[in-house]
């Protein structure tokens, strides 16, 4: 019993350090320059806001905007830098609070009235930082082509 608390008492440690090594990447730099690489190669008309994140707005729509803190229902497809997609909604969209969702999409879809459509560019930070989540590899940029359908105030 002693030796097994010994192990782990020394193994514990360097769990919470490989831990900790992990949480301190910082992916910015290399998002950013992976993203205008990405708008460059796909001839992309993309804005950069102070957060780091990018959008680009193929229809800026005609009606409500929304707020951070709005209800709305969304289209999307959300694929990584490879075009590889991870995620997608049927044609009629998923209903949320912006307050719900990673950080990237609470900003972005601000940008962007009712019956609008674009593209959300979110670099690490922004979406799942360095965690993997649900097949999604930490440190990775993510790309939706979003398409607000309403604003559910």
């Amino acid at each position: 019993m002693k030796k097994t608390l010994l192990t782990f008492a020394l193994i514990l440690p360097l769990i919470f350090t490989a831990c900790k090594n992990d949480d301190t990447i910082d992916y910015r730099a290399q998002n950013d320059k992976d993203i205008q690489n990405y708008i460059a190669e796909n001839s992309l008309n993309a804005t950069k806001t102070d957060s780091g994140l990018y959008y680009v707005i193929n229809e800026q729509g005609s009606g409500e905007q929304p707020t951070y803190t709005s209800n709305v229902t969304v289209a999307y497809k959300g694929y990584f830098l490879n075009g590889s997609v991870f995620d997608e909604s049927d044609e009629n969209g998923i209903s949320f609070n912006l307050q719900q969702v990673i950080a990237g999409w609470t900003e972005g879809i601000t940008y962007f009235n009712e019956g609008g459509s674009g593209m959300l560019l979110i670099p690490a930070h922004l979406g799942y930082g360095n965690s993997s989540y649900a097949g999604i590899p930490g440190g990775s940029v993510l790309i939706f082509d979003i398409n607000l359908i309403s604003v559910n105030e």
